[in-house]
């Protein structure tokens, strides 16, 4: 996939886990583990508003666009 989450990252940049991220965010840590090994399809805004506020960042923090090669069109 071409959307790559670097979620892990950021937690450990400000020493949070797992589990005090989601408790604070409001999210299961089943879901918040999802999203941050990229298993996930969509992101809602006001998690990522949640996510942003709470480890200090922008949504470029959290988010990476890198071409996928084996994606049709992309790539050679």
């Amino acid at each position: 996939m071409a959307i790559v989450t670097n979620l892990d990252v950021m937690m450990a940049r400000r020493k949070v886990s797992l589990k005090d991220l989601a408790e604070r965010i409001g999210m299961s840590m089943t879901n918040l583990s999802l999203l941050k090994t990229g298993k996930v399809h969509g992101v809602r805004y006001r998690t990522m508003e949640a996510l942003c506020r709470e480890l200090d960042c922008q949504p470029g923090d959290l988010f990476e666009y890198r071409p996928d090669a084996d994606a049709p069109g992309e790539g050679g």
